[in-house]
């Protein structure tokens, strides 16, 4: 079976989907100027998953000639969560997937922590700390984004999105215990960023935050190009800044485990490189983070 995101339900509320199911073609998506100033013309109204976490799906403005075009969006309030950063580097080199690694620790979202190197298949492509061990202590200076986790003050939120253009990264540093370092693709003002380093389509997972500082995870198993996921951001209603790429293709993996549903979204294609539609596994992954309640 050859899904993008396989929904189980123990709770319907207005559900009419059970399972998404997804075109295999091999073709590339075409890049074409979306006006951005437009707003996404349709229902956005989310399900709460569980206090906290809501889910919706909805078109892409644009339609991809390869899937079914649909973005799948978690919008999470990280003021009541934790959020847990694995490496397998300060595991024994222990890669597992998402699945595994929800469903070991009952997290109730499990998603990328950013690209890595192929190389040796455990380096984050930039900065990646946890707690007191280092997966890359070395700031990559062409990444602008950062995830910033575990804050030492424990009244703010235990997931922050960091433009390392607008604020102190000597200054930020002290002030949590964890974070992922990847490519700005909105800045802190609201404002696109010009995707240059590479022409390709992919599956593709993002981070964003909204101005009450709610964090949005977006993920699309349809193949379009960064600058086209920007633009369709940017036409979301619910005013998104800083946002950062955590990742594309067949490596690209959200997970969500809560009472009500259970959640697998895949990626596969990528243009020039893996230009095919049929990766249906989560891939064992050395950098992911974990999302659960707090005690």
């Amino acid at each position: 079976m050859n899904n993008h995101c396989q929904i189980t339900c123990s709770i319907l509320r207005d559900w009419s989907l059970i399972l998404l199911l997804f075109i295999s073609t091999s073709c590339e998506a075409q890049t074409h100027h979306i006006d951005s100033s437009s707003k996404v013309n349709q229902a956005t109204d989310f399900d709460t998953l569980v206090p906290g976490i809501e889910f919706l799906q909805l078109d892409a403005p644009k339609k991809s000639i390869l899937g079914d075009s649909k973005l799948t969006v978690l919008r999470i309030d990280p003021s009541r969560f934790e959020f847990e950063l694995y490496t397998a580097t300060a595991h024994k080199k222990q890669k597992v997937t998402a699945q595994e690694l929800g469903d070991s620790l009952d997290y109730l979202v499990v998603f990328n922590a950013g690209m890595y190197e192929l190389a040796d298949g455990f380096t984050h492509r930039g900065y990646l700390k946890s707690e007191n061990h280092f997966n890359n202590k070395t700031l990559n200076p062409s990444y602008n984004s950062m995830l910033a986790l575990s804050p030492s003050d424990t009244t703010q939120a235990h997931c922050q999105l960091i433009d390392l253009t607008c604020e102190s990264w000597k200054t930020i540093q002290t002030k949590f215990a964890a974070f992922a370092q990847g490519p700005r693709m909105i800045d802190c003002n609201g404002q696109p960023m010009s995707w240059n380093k590479k022409k390709q389509s992919c599956s593709m997972l993002v981070a964003s935050t909204d101005n009450e500082g709610r964090i949005y995870l977006i993920f699309s198993r349809t193949p379009y190009t960064h600058n086209e996921m920007i633009s369709f951001l940017l036409q979301l209603p619910y005013q998104l800044t800083k946002t950062i790429y955590l990742e594309g293709g067949p490596e690209t993996s959200l997970y969500i485990r809560t009472p009500t549903m259970t959640l697998s979204c895949i990626g596969s294609y990528v243009s020039q490189t893996y230009p095919v539609d049929t990766n249906v596994d989560f891939w064992k992954l050395p950098n992911l983070i974990g999302i659960k309640a707090k005690i």
